[in-house]
């Protein structure tokens, strides 16, 4: 059986989490993940600046009612004072880790010097993280990209800092933030960060298999594994992971009894989070996701997008997986992730 990440205080349940996602990684979302077997999951990143924190979307965000422990909420910004401030008023708010983005590559984050923007002055990195590690209690980690762009990666120079800063875990990225998401992610300096640091360190990018995540462990020495994109829409890829490394084989596809069950599952959790309008509308791309591999799949999201009302999109999505066959059936093989690593390696 795998053994969890230790993040000061806390275990990890396993070595597979799920990555921290703008607009897609709400509570309802992270609960799903665990239920399906996600050892930790990290909140979208909520906004440092105190002026955001009585919006309607931030106050959203930090909402952890019932969410299982540790509860890790993930901040934004490039002001070490502001930073800090926003990690003490998380704290308050029961968050029990931390996590600094770095990462985030979208312009609207980086144009703020925020996000990756950050990679460019490791001085300002030192010490944000300095302050923010120095203003609570509980764990800080840290998630950031290889640099910012290719011919200024500093991944092992930014690893150091976050060693000597007092950060528990670091996650990183195996792209730079000049690469967004295209081409592949690259694992090497992921390596080469994990043989330099003590801390642990978790491997972030293009993880879409089991096969996948066991090879990324094995090349680059990670303690974990996150997982984002391949997340959205197939959260059971959690369990089918953790499966893999435990035994060394594939578990079950999930069946289309289980999937209409855990779609709907998640619609009503959704709604509940959200609101009838809000829910409604903000559903759509978690649908859309579901069904994007499945016979029928894009018509049927046409159409459910004309839908104006909830019941109305639960009703059609049981209607939909119902016509797909039998509930004890197989789901389909998806064609958009890899079955083997060399695959997304070479995508």
């Amino acid at each position: 059986m795998q053994s969890g990440i230790r993040i000061g205080p806390f275990v990890t349940a396993n070595q597979v989490f799920v990555a921290p996602m703008a607009g897609v990684t709400d509570r309802p979302f992270r609960a799903l993940c665990r239920r399906f077997g996600a050892g930790h999951a990290v909140s979208e990143m909520a906004a440092s600046n105190p002026k955001l924190w009585g919006t309607e979307k931030t106050q959203r965000r930090l909402d952890h009612a019932g969410e299982a422990s540790p509860r890790a909420v993930q901040i934004a910004g490039g002001d070490p004072r502001m930073l800090a401030e926003a990690a003490r008023y998380n704290v308050d708010r029961g968050a029990e880790i931390i996590d600094i983005n770095m990462g985030c590559p979208a312009k609207k984050v980086c144009n703020v010097a925020a996000g990756s923007a950050l990679l460019r002055d490791e001085a300002l990195v030192a010490r944000i993280l300095e302050a923010v590690v120095g203003a609570v209690n509980v764990p800080v980690t840290l998630k950031t990209r290889t640099g910012w762009s290719r011919d200024r990666r500093n991944a092992l120079a930014v690893a150091h800092i976050a060693e000597q800063s007092g950060i528990a875990l670091l996650t990183l990225h195996g792209r730079t933030r000049a690469d967004l998401y295209e081409g592949a992610a690259e694992y090497d300096t992921i390596a080469a960060v994990k043989a330099a640091v003590r801390i642990p360190v978790v491997a972030n990018g293009d993880i879409d298999s089991p096969e996948k995540a066991a090879w990324v462990l094995a090349h680059t020495g990670a303690d974990a594994v996150m997982v984002g994109r391949a997340a959205q829409g197939r959260p059971w890829i959690f369990r089918e992971i953790a499966h893999y490394l435990d035994t060394g084989r594939r578990h079950a596809p999930p069946t289309l009894g289980e999937v209409r069950a855990a779609l709907v599952e998640h619609l009503h959790a959704h709604y509940a989070f959200y609101g009838e309008l809000t829910g409604l509308r903000t559903a759509r791309k978690h649908i859309g996701w579901y069904v994007r591999a499945l016979p029928g799949g894009e018509v049927f999201r046409a159409r459910m997008n004309t839908l104006d009302s909830t019941q109305a999109q639960i009703a059609a999505v049981v209607d939909y997986l119902d016509a797909l066959g039998p509930a004890d059936e197989a789901l389909p093989e998806s064609p958009l992730t890899s079955s083997h690593p060399g695959n997304a390696l070479a995508a």
